[in-house]
């Protein structure tokens, strides 16, 4: 590639040096980013563009990080494939096969076309036509997110679309490695036997061998043990496709799948998380540093030649097919192809793929990237122009399609025993979906033995409840036995879910007066609703009548509950707690004797 001719070379002399500036770029352009309203993918971009070798030079060679960043390309794949359970695709499956793979297709030929117009040769247009129809999950999703809009008519069309092309990403590089393999040494049936028999052992070991795994390590109850298990489970799977010739995504997808329909789900998720972002952030950054600006200083006209015609035939496209699928109105089919019309950050790797195949040539594929990477920077002012072009326009309101009720809980149980079991069926049998969390491993064995659908997971981590939908769910149910676990819980979702509406089960007094100090008011003691009713059996049975059995019941519970919010102010004093119940003992006494003489 050739390089600018100024810039200010600072080369960092080691590891750890070069650390701080990754980190020091990401944080500063990330924070400004998000600022301007941009997101923080362009963030990342503009902190690599700065920093790499086309700005001033404080990183000279991309490559060697880029290789270790494609780790969060990995994890984001494996994600993908835990969000992808057969109900969910089904219930979008009009959404996803249909407007999705129409998006893809007549994008793709539209493109093709205009590459073939330009001078490509057919085989070239049509790999440059199927890599540019794709858009950016990670830019589309996180714009989405950041306006609130990912439950709009436009936000879900573009969710579909997205997860069909996430899907498409798979086939596509798997057919861009054959067809360089291909050119090279012809078809090798060894090659192709070894690549099926490591996808069949991926496939029969997944299914077959990573739930007892799991459920093993679980059981030890040691946190970074799971995690380090999730890393094993996913860069093994990725280093095993990898061996077979294969594409690392690919097996990190397909553990994904294996997995989205287990118990260990949205703990894999939580622990992997925070992986897939850092990685994700330095894929963007080496991205960013990979680029040539340089190219768009030499030939200015040809790169935003290239973005104009990208980003209005992907446009071209969507508007009518969002119409055509009856998913948005007018207005929401702009905004679509205002967010859409950007090429996405799988155009990075298979242009990478292709070039390395020898499929394209290097100097088109540094055009390419350029073109890309600009067509990122303009979609969040194209979105603007959108905006602003659009505003008087009328607005027919379309139905939405569903989705389907597992990924969108009401309600979420922390703790799943025999408490937690019994709201929960309480829940399913008036239809109302709920997601239920359990850190007991064998728990949730014996659980899901009987049919109910429970998930591992450590409900006091703020990443494992995000991925159980906490962001979108109404109320939260507290059911865990341990009064340390159940303050830790109640700490973490009061403090990042404030619209969450809390109802706690507290093991005693104490445990609700402490829950009590995190603000949560809707508290149900262990015991005291059984303990009653056992009372007022043994109350009839000793000869009082039913009137004067529920007239003494209710009037226990009542000075019982009063007695519990008055003692919270002193529940730190057990000396005050002490003369505090000894004094309302009394005066229960009196109350309740002088009622039975009336």
């Amino acid at each position: 590639m050739p390089r600018p001719s100024s810039h200010v070379s600072v080369k960092p002399v080691s590891l750890l040096q070069q650390s701080v500036i990754y980190l020091l770029a990401a944080i500063v352009s990330v924070l400004i980013s998000r600022k301007l309203g941009f997101g923080s993918v362009l963030g990342y971009l503009a902190a690599g563009i700065v920093i790499g070798p086309f700005g001033l030079g404080f990183v000279d060679d991309p490559e060697h990080i880029l290789h270790f960043a494609e780790l969060g390309v990995v994890f984001l794949l494996f994600i993908i494939g835990l969000e992808l359970k057969p109900a969910r695709l089904w219930v979008m499956r009009r959404m996803v096969f249909g407007l999705g793979t129409a998006q893809v297709a007549f994008s793709a030929l539209l493109l093709g076309a205009l590459a073939m117009f330009v001078g490509l040769d057919t085989g070239t247009a049509v790999i440059v036509g199927l890599i540019l129809a794709l858009s950016s999950t990670a830019f589309v999703l996180q714009l989405l997110a950041e306006r609130r809009e990912l439950t709009t008519t436009h936000g879900r069309a573009a969710f579909s679309i997205l997860l069909l092309q996430d899907l498409a990403v798979i086939p596509l590089i798997a057919i861009l490695s054959f067809l360089g393999t291909a050119s090279d040494t012809g078809f090798d049936p060894v090659q192709l036997a070894v690549a099926v028999l490591s996808l069949a052992g991926l496939i029969v070991g997944g299914r077959y061998a990573l739930r007892p795994t799991l459920r093993m390590v679980a059981a030890t109850k040691i946190p970074e043990l799971f995690t380090a298990t999730a890393l094993l489970v996913v860069i093994g799977a990725a280093m095993l496709m990898q061996a077979a010739g294969m594409s690392m995504v690919l097996g990190a997808f397909i553990a994904g799948m294996l997995l989205a329909d287990s118990e260990y789900r949205h703990q894999l998720e939580g622990d992997i998380s925070p992986f897939k972002g850092l990685l994700l952030g330095l894929f963007f950054i080496a991205v960013g540093m990979s680029v040539n600006v340089g190219l768009l200083l030499e030939a200015p006209g040809r790169i935003l030649l290239f973005v104009t015609a990208l980003m209005l035939a992907k446009a071209a496209v969507l508007v009518p097919l969002a119409q055509v699928f009856g998913v948005c109105d007018r207005r929401s089919s702009f905004r679509l192809a205002a967010l859409m019309s950007q090429g996405g950050e799988f155009a990075f790797v298979l242009f990478a793929i292709a070039a390395r195949e020898r499929l394209i040539d290097a100097a088109l594929v540094d055009e390419l990237i350029l073109s890309v990477a600009v067509s990122m920077l303009l979609t969040p002012f194209a979105y603007l122009a959108n905006e602003l072009a659009t505003r008087r326009m009328e607005v027919v309101e379309s139905p939405a399609f569903d989705e389907p009720e597992d990924d969108r809980p009401e309600v979420i149980i922390a703790g799943f025993g025999r408490v937690g079991q019994i709201v929960g069926r309480l829940l399913h049998s008036v239809g109302k979906p709920f997601a239920a969390l359990e850190i007991d491993p064998t728990q949730v064995d014996i659980v899901r033995r009987y049919g109910n659908r429970v998930h591992f997971g450590d409900a006091a981590r703020l990443e494992v409840l995000r991925a159980a939908g906490a962001e979108r769910a109404r109320i939260f149910v507290i059911a865990n036995a341990d009064m340390e676990t159940s303050l830790h819980i109640a700490d973490t979702v009061t403090r990042n879910f404030p619209h969450l509406k809390i109802i706690a089960r507290a093991h005693n007094r104490r445990h609700a007066h402490k829950l009590m100090d995190l603000g949560i008011d809707l508290i149900v003691r262990d015991t005291l609703h059984s303990s009653i009713k056992m009372g007022e059996r043994v109350l009839a049975d000793i000869g009082f009548d039913t009137a004067e059995v529920r007239r003494i019941s209710n009037t226990f519970r009542e000075h019982d509950e009063k007695l519990l919010i008055e003692q919270h102010a002193i529940h730190s004093s057990e000396e005050k707690l002490i003369q505090s119940a000894r004094d309302t003992a009394r005066e229960l006494e009196s109350i309740l004797r002088d009622d039975l003489r009336k």
